[in-house]
């Protein structure tokens, strides 16, 4: 009975990389609003990444029921797991802004000795912003769905009888959401920006205070379904604010900020100055530049030159003189200042003196003369070059020596300032230029306020500072507090820097555009630097924050981040879903990331208004639209279903993390900026709205826009109210005139149209630009119904005659026209006088919505034409609403074609999904006679594999980007080639013999391509790709889940490097283990490899099996394997090429080896493993015996033998010694070959028991690159021969005759030993021990000649230390010397060969000096043989390089760094005794192999290449995927936790 399901609960993965950063593209982290029950957000680390060395994860996510508190992080023990990775799930309960970070200590550099302990690490911090979970009316309300509408709550007029005409209007026109600028008591100027008292309301707009405001936001979502959003202002308070009296320190002033202290002064000077510019004979009425420059001059001469501003930039050099040469008498040098730094310092020219003394001073400014040159310092310098003052005999008089160094000092001093007179002469030209400039706009430029004559009245220019008035209040403070920093912004500044703090001279440098109404605000740091205010301003938003849902933050670049956090978390507690949206001016689009994530933002304001023209406007709309119609379906979600505590299932469907762009409020209009009357044609106020209606994320707008005023309301000066009007219906007569509800009446079908599309989420969109106008089409992503628009912009220079728009080609769409209206305005008086209404009362221009047939459908079963045949003048829309029939199929196109795929995939086998997944253009030809290949995409070329595989490669990346551009999308949509083949390949394929379980999967194919066949072209691509990511899911967890648990519960690259073994493992027609009949074989490599004679390679099968096979759990295959080769022994040697039996080559040394070590470990892995012993093989070739003879001779396959007779064998012909030349040695057998070196020799030295053999014309190991240039005269000379007693060899055997000396007594190999040449007979354990015995003496260089005498090395061929050579007396001497990567092999197989520590320093050397990013250089770089970029089809007459000779010189395989991190593991873990220690081995593994799982995520071939030039650079000749790169990789993961055991 199965267990009974639980909902599906939604899954959040967030990985971090090494460093412990989320790895989500962008790194902004963006979540939906929190839900009952709560999804989750599962951080996903790698079991033993860097960060989880003593590692925990600091989350500041609350729990249930629990309140935010931004300082309070819980504890997640990162518990380290090399096989798996770590995951941390955490419910998400509540919206808002939160943070996590990672601590750990850090990974020490590996070395031999001890390593001093470094520092624990923290991470920076990443936030993780959850998006509110808005309501109305007990409905959920989505982001994109917001339609917001902003007011001038002083322009409403008396709460609640003026107040609720104009929100019943608004409520009309469909808004959801209205935007109150502040609603407090004002200050005096009337500005609702500049608030009087920040915990009262308004008293002429809410005589009951708080309680009109508990009624107002109750009737608003109640009666009008609107929620209540409000600006909070706390950068500033008004000028007038009474509670400054009371605590100046809440603002900039001098006590406060010294550093301003010329700012006012100079402030000061320039209002004082304006009443006295006409007894100056200065210009007071400014008409021209020429006034305008005199102005500038006489202010220059009256008040710049007369402040001595450059006063508050230097030293005073006679004070500071007088101080210096005061210490230098006292003895009082200072100790900061070290004898050597001021040697020579008599010897120094005076810049040098002065850059002594500059480096010690003050930057910053102050009072005047605030910089100076401490004295203790000056002294220093005095005693450098005059000696300590006091009679000393040949140094003068003392008065003498004063006089010589009070000259020198003032010198000195002199130098000093020089750097502070061009500051301020820079400061200077700027103050200058910025009032030049400001006056020009204030009193002179066009579009200025003209502000006319200059007065004590009309001063000069705004006032920086705000003087509060003399009072009883005012008087306890210090005068100095009383002058109070107005705030302003300043152009492309730093969001991060304080314009009134110590680091900048703004106000100096009179930078500032100043709101001198406004009093800046001063925080600090924290609570603790001004208590009162911080606790004033979290009343103020408390007091927000219990009636509005929403806060817009008022000049938020601005605002500093701590009181922005602060804040806002204060107003969370209050109301958990606060939406808070700003505009942000901070310069760049990585700026306002730090402010959306640390503050939560959830909207950014965005203006359609800003647009210059209908291309711009385009772009704007393009941003905000949403993804283009047709996008992938990029989440990837996975659903697994887990176990719960109480034995239920609980289904979970996993989500990536998107990249997301951070969401926009777009305004057609905000409050503060010009009309479409100002800034284009009255008329674009239509096509304007219905545009940014139609984008996909909020929208809003302002009373102002839709009435068409003809001006932007002025926020502080006007005092108008607005008018009431009713929408009516938007079938008006043609000849109907209003100044009321201007396009009101058609902004009600919008916003209901943005609301329907936002709540149900449409986010899909294709926008079109055509010279006047913009189309654009919005549909739901699964079920393609949407609405499509047509607007005709108004811009300034937009013509009534202009090009006419094409037709309109919908394809397999049905379209519905909704209506088509152009907008009328009454343009031909001033707008002004157009707007006639009450003088107390704003008046919209006088305008009318005709409603017109300029529009024709044609439809026919293929597509909609849409046709503009009549009148659409600029200023019209047309809107309709589109269904696509193909797309609507029960329960949704997009579950059906994502169903059903695990069922149809269940039945398949790991040879079954070799075929579905893979199978490389060599493959796929030989096993379909030829008729089948690789797909070939149009100007992109052929696929990798014809399976799924091939498609996935490339739509990985195309899906992660949404490139619907890409020549695959372009591709799909000419039509279905790509699904006849997909689907067409497997059902041919399922209908041969032994395929049938491919029927399946090639049904479900054949139905999902059915029905989407039906689709417009434009959606091809995003269905197609939904239904290659569905198989191939299904057939890749299909594979898992056949294969080992270390496989099925490992992390995703133990997963990625165990699906290679499926990638290389599979049927061939041309290639099979055996002559008489077909089965999978393992390929070397792919597509190098694939198939024929060069498929299956001996040395290649059993390097590879141990992980490939066996780590994967694929037993039965590892068996086929090991028999099949076994079957083939002759001269005790495996073939090194198969070629099926039929032609077996012999001609590697080590492949025997290798072959053997995989029995051992097949015995050892496998349950009851040994048994393979007793198994029985019939011999291709007689046992004992060399004759050569066809595979269908009679005495081919004519006895038999067991495994264990054949491992004897293959050791008794080596103990005797081998000597043989190959069969059918010659040109036909290998073309590049010397004769001499078809001859095979191998023998075994009996005073070691090292096994000997090759010769200088053959290269019998892997290393085995044959020279084939006859112009670089390297035809037949190997390139790495290795002849001698190749280490790997020695390990190799070391570990065959060990075991066999363990497993003999145990009665399960029959032998205990071979008998030499000369009859004697050698045991197992007596064979062991000559080569354990010898073994360090015969391969170890000593780190010291000290050491030489007990080793067997030749010092004057030495050339690196501390290491194991590569072979043992080979016919080049200096060979035995070379560091390369085999001697980890010998390791691996046999540690107890290695003394540990000199091990670990010689595995320390091949880290430090041969390692690269993903493989291991074949040669030590500072060998003169290094050659390290591989080119196979170079022809010069370089004889290293030529024909690719220095494949092993140089180059860097793959393969061998999993010899070398096991060997590394083994030894590292040694000299480990604890836990910790332990873990420590196993990150510093980790790290190693950050590379390897890089270039398996990259490759297209979804493995691990064969070899890297230099430094893991791409190699063009390297066969892309290879069985030995991952199998050897897998090897470390299956050695891990033996060797390390449990933490």
């Amino acid at each position: 009975m199965s267990s009974p399901l639980e909902d599906t609960r939604d899954v959040y993965l967030l990985p971090l990389t090494d460093s412990g950063a989320p790895d989500v593209p962008g790194r902004y982290i963006s979540l939906p609003p929190p839900t009952v029950p709560p999804y989750v957000v599962r951080f996903s680390i790698e079991g033993t990444s860097s960060i989880c060395r003593e590692g925990s994860l600091w989350v500041n996510l609350p729990t249930k029921g629990e309140d935010f508190v931004k300082d309070h992080f819980r504890e997640f023990k990162l518990r380290p797991d090399f096989s798996r990775n770590i995951e941390i799930s955490i419910p998400i309960v509540a919206a808002g802004a939160f943070a996590f970070y990672t601590t750990h200590s850090t990974l020490p550099d590996l070395a031999t000795g001890s390593v001093k302990a470094l520092k624990p690490t923290c991470t920076p911090t990443y936030y993780i912003d959850v998006s509110p979970r808005l309501t109305i009316n007990g409905g959920p309300l989505r982001l994109d769905a917001l339609s917001i509408i902003s007011v001038l709550s002083k322009s409403m007029g008396t709460y609640p009888p003026q107040w609720e005409a104009h929100l019943h209007s608004i409520g009309r026109r469909r808004y959801n959401m209205i935007h109150f600028t502040p609603l407090m008591h004002r200050g005096a100027t009337n500005s609702p920006y500049s608030i009087y008292d920040q915990l009262a309301f308004d008293p002429l707009c809410f005589p009951k205070g708080e309680d009109d405001i508990v009624q107002l936001v109750d009737r608003l979502e109640r009666d009008h379904g609107m929620l209540a959003l409000t600006d909070i202002v706390w950068n500033h308070t008004a000028m007038n604010s009474k509670w400054l009296e009371e605590h100046p320190e809440a603002g900039y002033n001098v006590d406060t900020a010294p550093w301003l202290e010329s700012a006012l002064e100079l402030d000061t000077a320039l209002l004082d100055i304006s009443g006295k510019l006409a007894s100056l004979d200065i210009p007071t009425d400014i008409q021209s530049e020429g006034d305008l420059r005199r102005l500038v001059d006489g202010v220059k001469l009256h008040v710049l030159e007369s402040l001595k501003l450059w006063e508050y930039y230097v030293v005073d050099v006679k004070a500071n003189a007088t101080a210096a040469i005061q210490a230098w008498m006292e003895g009082k040098a200072g100790t900061s200042t070290t004898k050597s730094s001021l040697t020579d310092a008599s010897h120094w020219p005076v810049r040098e003196k002065a850059d002594f003394l500059l480096d010690r001073s003050s930057a910053r400014l102050g009072p005047r003369f605030y910089r100076k040159v401490e004295p203790t310092v000056g002294a220093s310098l005095l005693t450098a070059i005059f000696g300590p003052y006091g009679g000393h005999e040949g140094n003068g008089s003392d008065a003498g020596r004063e006089s010589a160094a009070r000259e020198e000092i003032t010198k000195i001093l002199d130098a000093v300032n020089v750097p502070f007179y061009q500051e301020y002469d820079a400061d200077h030209a700027v103050i200058v230029e910025q009032l030049f400039n400001r006056l020009k706009y204030l009193r002179l430029d066009e579009h200025g306020p003209r502000l006319g004559e200059i007065s004590a009245k009309s001063p000069l220019i705004e006032p920086y500072f705000t003087r509060l008035p003399d009072n009883e209040t005012t008087r306890k403070h210090s005068p100095k507090s009383l002058a109070l920093v107005n705030n302003g912004w300043l152009w492309a500044a730093d969001a991060m820097k304080d314009n009134a703090g110590p680091g900048t001279r703004a106000y100096l440098r009179r930078e500032i555009i100043v709101w001198s109404d406004c009093v800046k605000l001063r925080y600090g740091n924290g609570p603790e630097d001004n208590p009162f205010l911080w606790d004033y301003m979290t009343r103020y938003t408390r007091l927000m924050a219990k009636h509005f849902v929403g806060f817009r933050i008022d000049n938020c670049h601005s605002t500093p981040l701590a009181v922005g956090e602060y804040l806002l978390n204060e107003a969370r507690k209050v109301q958990p879903n606060l939406f808070v949206c700003a505009e942000l001016f901070t310069g760049s689009e990585e700026m306002d990331y730090v402010f959306v994530e640390r503050l939560g933002l959830n909207s950014l304001i965005r203006e359609a208004m800003q647009a210059w023209g209908p291309g711009e406007l385009s772009r704007l709309v393009h941003r905000h639209g949403g993804r283009p119609i047709g996008s992938f379906e990029i989440d990837e979600a996975a659903s697994t279903d887990l176990a719960t505590a109480s034995g239920t299932l609980q289904r979970e469907a996993v989500h990536r993390i998107k990249q997301t762009p951070v969401h926009a409020l777009f305004m057609d209009c905000t409050h503060d900026n010009e009309l479409p009357a100002q800034k284009r044609q009255a008329r674009d106020t239509l096509p304007n709205a219905a545009l940014v209606a139609m984008c996909a994320c909020a929208t809003g707008s302002v009373v102002a826009f839709d009435e068409i005023y003809p001006r932007q309301v002025d926020l502080v000066h006007d005092t108008r109210l607005y008018t009431t009007c009713e929408p009516r219906d938007v079938n008006l007569a043609a000849d109907v005139w209003t100044t009321l509800t201007g396009i009101g009446d058609l902004k009600q079908r919008l916003n209901e149209m943005h609301t329907c599309m936002g709540q149900d989420g449409y986010d899909e969109t294709f926008i079109h630009h055509e010279d006047q106008y913009i189309t654009v089409h919005r549909v739901h992503p699964k079920s393609k119904k949407g609405y499509f628009l047509i607007a005709r912009t108004a811009f300034r220079d937009s013509e009534d005659d202009g090009p006419p728009l094409g037709p309109v080609h919908l394809s397999r769409t049905i379209a519905r026209q909704i209506g088509s209206w152009s907008l009328e305005v009454d343009t031909e008086k001033s707008p002004d006088a157009a707007a006639q209404g009450p003088p107390a009362t704003f008046t919209g221009l006088p305008s009318r919505l005709v409603d017109h047939g300029a529009i024709t459908l044609e439809k026919s079963a293929q597509e909609t034409v849409i046709s503009v045949t009549g009148s659409f003048p600029p200023g019209s829309i047309a809107l309709f609403e589109t269904s696509i029939p193909s797309a609507d199929y029960p329960g949704g196109l997009d579950t059906f074609v994502t169903s059903g795929a695990t069922e149809a995939f269940a039945d398949l086998t790991l040879i079954d999904l070799n075929f579905v997944l893979y199978r490389c253009e060599a493959e796929e030809r030989d096993s379909s006679h030829g008729r089948d290949g690789v797909y070939t995409v149009p100007k992109l070329g052929p696929l990798v594999y014809a399976g799924f595989q091939g498609w996935w490669s490339m739509l990985k990346n195309v899906i992660h980007t949404n490139d619907l551009g890409h020549p695959l999308c372009e591709h799909l949509r000419a039509g279905q080639w790509a699904l006849d083949h997909v689907v067409g390949r497997l059902e041919r394929r399922s209908q041969d013999a032994g395929h049938e379980r491919l029927r399946s999967p090639a049904k479900w194919l054949r139905e999902r391509f059915d029905t989407i066949r039906k689709i417009p072209s434009f959606l091809l691509p995003r269905y197609f790709a939904l239904v290659i990511q569905t198989a191939y899911n299904a057939a890749w967890d299909r594979g898992i889940s056949l294969m080992g648990e270390q496989v099925r519960r490992g992390q995703p690259f133990l997963q990625s490097l165990a699906m290679v073994s499926v990638q290389q493992m599979g049927y061939t027609r041309s290639a099979s283990l055996y002559p008489d009949r077909s089965v999978p074989c393992l390929a070397a490599g792919l597509p190098h490899f694939a198939s024929g004679w060069a498929r299956c390679w001996g040395r290649d099968v059993f390097i590879s099996l141990r992980g490939l096979l066996l780590g994967t759990g694929r037993y039965a295959d590892a068996r086929e394997h090991i028999l099949a080769f076994a079957s083939v022994l002759k001269h005790g040697m495996i073939p090194n090429l198969l070629s099926d039996g039929k032609a077996p080559r012999y001609n590697s040394r080590d492949s025997i080896w290798f072959f053997l070590q995989a029995i051992q470990d097949y015995a050892a892995i496998v349950p009851e493993g040994v048994s393979i012993l007793r198994e029985t093989v019939r011999r291709r070739f007689l046992p004992y015996d060399d004759t050569w003879f066809a595979f269908d001779d009679p005495r081919a396959y004519s006895t038999s033998s067991t495994v264990a007779d054949v491992i004897q064998e293959a050791l008794q012909r080596h103990a005797t010694g081998l000597s043989f030349r190959e069969a059918n040695a010659g040109p036909g057998l290998d073309m590049q070959m010397r004769p001499e070196g078809f001859q095979i020799d191998v023998r075994v030295d009996w005073t070691t028991g090292l096994v000997f053999g090759g010769n200088r014309s053959n290269c019998g190991t892997w290393m085995d690159k044959m020279g084939e240039s006859e112009r670089a005269n390297s035809k037949g000379v190997p390139g790495t021969p290795r002849d001698g007693a190749a280490i790997e060899i020695t390990g190799l055997l070391y570990s065959t005759v060990a075991w066999l000396s363990k497993i003999h007594p145990q009665g399960h190999f029959a032998h205990a030993g071979v008998t030499t040449g000369d009859g004697r007979d050698v045991t197992y354990l007596e064979w062991a021990s000559l080569i354990r015995d010898h073994f360090e003496r015969c391969y170890y260089v000593p780190t010291s000649p000290d050491e030489d005498a007990a080793f067997d090395v030749n010092p004057a061929v030495v050339h690196r230390r501390g290491i194991y050579k590569d072979i043992y007396r080979c016919g080049q001497e200096y060979e035995d010397y070379q560091l390369r990567a085999n001697f980890p092999i010998a390791m691996c197989v046999a540690p107890q060969l290695f003394d540990p520590a000199r091990a670990l320093g010689a595995l320390l050397t091949a880290d430090r000096e041969i390692r690269g990013p993903t493989g291991m250089a074949t040669l030590d770089p500072s060998d003169l043989n290094y050659r390290p970029y591989y080119n196979n089809s170079e022809d010069s007459s370089d004889f290293a390089t030529s024909k690719g000779r220095n494949y092993h010189q140089g180059p860097e395989w793959v393969w061998p760094t999993g010899f070398f991190l096991r060997a590394l593991l083994r030894f590292d873990l040694v000299r480990r005794t604890t836990p910790e220690e332990r873990i420590e081995s196993l990150q510093q593994i980790t790290r190693r192999l950050e590379g390897c799982k890089q270039a398996i995520v990259e490759s297209p071939w979804a493995g691990l290449t064969e070899l890297t030039n230099k430094n893991g650079e791409y190699c063009a000749d390297s066969s892309p995927t290879q069985a030995w790169s991952a199998g050897c990789l897998i090897d470390v993961f299956h050695d891990a936790p033996s060797l390390a055991g449990s933490f």
